[in-house]
């Protein structure tokens, strides 16, 4: 009867629970209250107006339609165009909402090249840093639940390159290997040192920053997302991640 009554309770399948207990829950909430906080206090300062237009672009039609409303904003309201700017940006690398690229190539259209490339590494590793601080607090169960396989292939590839870790790291912000918002969040988790994750961060995004800002200047030209990168602008991040990775691989056959 014992085994039987033992057989039955093991059956019995257990409820799944939420990710974040409710401290960690409470962190993330208030990181988001103060986002919001900040993006009120923009909206407050603008003048009276229809903002109807403002919304995250998820396609080229919404971006076009957001670049043609904010230039005339740009100029009399920069300040208030660029801590929005700043603001979603980051909020949107911290909490790994997708669409940051639609982001990038906004700057290149309001802000031009050099004020645009250096708007978005800045915001950029800015929102990495936040969400490298953020998985500090709450990540570790999130990413054990949603991505077991990822973290652990992860983990076991930067302990294997520690002594190389910034040229390892330098060729996941440079190649698709990894998405980058994975990257941010579990650089904490295995143990990345956050100076060689901002390194690597500034350092890697800047050659597809270039890239996606620059194709910005000429927005009314894209006619998808895939007219973006070009052969030769592939061709060309490919061949630096080759060149970052390549002391690690000479490591690696070393040992």
């Amino acid at each position: 009867m014992e085994g039987a009554n033992t057989v039955v309770e093991q059956s019995v399948p257990t409820p799944s629970k939420f990710p974040l207990s409710f401290w960690e829950t409470t962190v993330a909430s208030t990181v988001a209250l103060i986002f919001a906080v900040g993006l009120a206090g923009v909206y407050l300062t603008m003048p009276d107006s229809d903002y109807s237009f403002l919304k995250l672009p998820r396609t080229l039609q919404d971006l076009k339609l957001l670049r043609d409303n904010l230039e005339s904003y740009t100029s009399d309201y920069t300040a208030q165009v660029l801590v929005g700017y700043c603001v979603v940006y980051i909020f949107m690398q911290t909490f790994m909402i997708p669409g940051t690229v639609f982001m990038s190539l906004l700057a290149g259209a309001l802000f031009g090249v050099f004020k645009g490339m250096a708007l978005v590494v800045f915001t950029a590793t800015a929102g990495a840093s936040s969400c490298y601080f953020l998985s500090k607090l709450i990540g570790r169960p999130i990413l054990s639940s949603l991505w077991p396989e990822k973290l652990k292939f992860f983990q076991t590839q930067v302990a294997r390159r520690r002594k190389s870790l910034l040229n390892y790291m330098l060729f996941l912000r440079l190649t698709p290997t990894l998405p980058n918002t994975f990257i941010n969040f579990a650089s904490p988790i295995v143990d990345v040192p956050y100076h060689i994750f901002f390194l690597a961060t500034v350092i890697g995004l800047i050659p597809a920053a270039y890239v996606t800002v620059k194709a910005g200047l000429a927005l009314g030209e894209l006619k998808s997302m895939g007219d973006l990168y070009d052969f030769n602008s592939v061709a060309t991040l490919f061949l630096i991640g080759v060149v970052s990775v390549t002391p690690t691989l000479m490591n690696k056959n070393e040992s």
